[in-house]
């Protein structure tokens, strides 16, 4: 299928060492003061495979329009308001924006987001680390840089063709079988360093709704995603993939269960992030390149990603593309 490189040095899921609050832990993968994650499977020989998979130079931006989803789907998120600003009479034009929530659209999320527990973030880092921004935050994945090779992996499309359709706004939950039935109808072997794009039909479905189907969502939301599961946990990370991004809400089911007896596979990203430190987007942009893909049949492409270099951020707009 390609020839990015195959091998890896990662540990399976099952020889990590155990976390203390359940699950397995990742920390120390890449040092004990790393502030990147997964984003280190991003070589510069990863980045050379992924860029030989453009062969006919289309383009896919993956970003949403900002403020599409308005009103924001997490009420404690705003809607950006936007200002031209131009002088009568004047050669030029400015704007600003103001009340610009980066996780209220298409967004990564830094390792300084969520978690492993209320106490510890990725690789032991505190409270205070995050608030200082000393450790985890976007421009620590600014200054490293994101591209590498990306895989679609179109859930809606693939459960359909396999007899298993489901409604693009409800809380389904993709387990391991689900998550392999897609990756087999992109025809893919995953490869160490990957870029995993997980599509839905989640925003695709809101974009198309009209205003007050759009007002009463955010009330009860519902959205398909991964299954919040140690197996689902387990099959990510032996994908040794850098990265998982999807165009549904929280990357897994929603709602999630934030107890504490749940913890930490009640809500995904305490593990995917806290734990193993792998990046997370969330409401991509993904209709278009799962359009091309299934019309060529090719599922992989060349992502690049430029995250804002926001000294403390917690996340930033993807402002990604994938190159076919």
């Amino acid at each position: 299928m390609n020839d990015l490189p195959q091998h890896h040095d990662l540990p399976d899921y099952d020889d990590l060492p155990p976390a203390p609050g359940g699950g397995r832990s990742g920390w120390g993968m890449f040092g004990q003061d790393d502030n990147v994650g997964l984003i280190n499977l991003l070589t510069p020989q990863r980045v050379a495979a992924a860029a030989r998979l453009v062969r006919r130079g289309a383009l896919f931006p993956l970003d949403a329009p900002l403020g599409v989803f308005s009103p924001p789907l997490n009420p404690a998120r705003g809607t950006p308001r936007h200002q031209v600003i131009h002088q009568p009479g004047g050669i030029g034009f400015d704007d600003v924006y103001d009340n610009l929530y980066p996780q209220a659209s298409s967004q990564w999320d830094s390792l300084a987001h969520i978690g492993y527990s209320r106490k510890v973030y990725y690789n032991g880092a505190t409270a205070e680390d995050i608030l200082s921004g000393r450790r985890n935050t976007i421009d620590h994945w600014a200054r490293h840089g994101i591209a590498g090779r990306a895989v679609l992996l179109d859930m809606e499309r693939a459960l359909a063709a396999a007899g298993r359709p489901y409604k693009p706004y409800s809380s389904t939950a993709f387990g391991v079988e689900d998550l392999e039935t897609a990756r087999r109808h992109a025809g893919v072997e995953f490869a160490t360093g990957d870029v995993l794009l997980l599509r839905t039909g989640f925003a695709g479905w809101y974009t198309d709704q009209p205003a007050q189907v759009r007002r009463d969502v955010p009330k009860h939301l519902r959205a398909p995603g991964v299954e919040q599961s140690e197996e689902v946990a387990r099959y990510l990370w032996n994908t040794h993939a850098a990265a998982l991004a999807t165009d549904t809400f929280a990357v897994e089911a929603w709602p999630a269960d934030f107890s504490t007896q749940a913890e930490p596979f009640g809500f995904l990203h305490q593990t995917l992030i806290g734990s193993f430190g792998m990046a997370l987007g969330e409401l991509w942009w993904l209709d278009a390149l799962a359009d091309d893909c299934a019309a060529d049949n090719v599922h992989e492409g060349f992502l690049v990603s430029a995250p804002l270099n926001a000294p403390g951020g917690i996340a930033s707009p993807p402002n990604a593309v994938v190159i076919k």
